[in-house]
């Protein structure tokens, strides 16, 4: 692994795995049309240094949201214990309720289909179809609910929706900002959701994977590149869906996704 491809791939990271288009699509994919793959050296390094990019944009979610989670934590340990209710304590359990079918789920089928799903023409389709799905819902879904008024029944399915982000091109903020507009949550709001949700699967990913890391000065880089650009991203994101939609997303995504699915039959 170069100090420029880790640069590359921390750039890559920071824009694509916050906004919905896919981080897992890119990262497998710039490599392979690059000819990156070919050196059995950079596999070997990419294996883990895939997850670290991801503890980057972690990083960058757990910063940018830091007084959100120290509210969502205070709340939900205060509930428990002091029996106090409060929109903040509810919030956390609704997380971890969400957190734990969909992160079991997303594991178990990765681990069985990694390497079925990696391929080129699968992760074009994946980025193709959902980026139709994506801009469809967005168009006809509604903004009757917000942040702090979300219930059970949305949070649980946006979670849930959360197992479907094993498959490359799917997206895992994609799927569950596809699956927020589909039940009546705001884009805002649900980007927002979609963040905080992604915090507790993407940590344990990072500790599962710790044992590939490879220390060394791009791995390092690659982090910060990540952190920083994902620091951007966030707060473009949701300055944007103010009064932006999910449209440019959902045609950027069929656009890469059919060049990706030609490809495949090329190279």
């Amino acid at each position: 692994m170069t100090v420029l491809q880790s640069v590359i791939l921390g750039i890559v990271q920071g824009l694509t795995e916050l906004l919905p288009i896919s981080s897992s699509a890119h990262l497998n994919i710039i490599p392979w049309v690059l000819g990156w793959t070919k050196s059995e050296e950079f596999r070997v390094a990419f294996e883990g240094f895939d997850v670290a990019l991801h503890f980057g944009t972690l990083l960058a979610i757990a910063i940018f949201f830091f007084k959100d989670w120290i509210a969502l934590i205070k709340g939900g340990y205060n509930q428990v214990v002091k029996k106090e209710k409060t929109n903040q304590g509810r919030m956390f359990w609704y997380i971890v309720i969400a957190t734990i079918p969909g992160g079991a789920i997303g594991f178990l089928l990765d681990h069985f289909l990694e390497d079925v799903l990696t391929k080129p023409l699968i992760i074009g389709i994946a980025l193709a179809v959902m980026g139709i799905v994506l801009y469809i819902v967005d168009k006809n879904g509604k903004s009757n609910t917000d942040y702090e008024h979300m219930n059970l029944k949305q949070t649980f399915l946006i979670g849930l929706s959360q197992s479907l982000a094993f498959i490359p091109g799917v997206s895992r903020s994609g799927i569950t900002m596809t699956t927020g507009r589909m039940m009546g949550v705001d884009r805002e709001s649900t980007a927002k959701y979609s963040f905080l949700l992604s915090t507790p699967i993407v940590f344990a990913a990072t500790v599962y994977k710790f044992k590939d890391f490879v220390f060394s000065i791009p791995f390092f880089i690659g982090i910060v590149i990540s952190f920083l650009v994902g620091i951007f991203v966030i707060k473009f994101l949701l300055e944007y869906l103010k009064k932006g939609s999910f449209k440019s997303f959902a045609i950027y995504r069929v656009i890469i996704g059919i060049i990706v699915i030609i490809l495949s039959f090329v190279i």
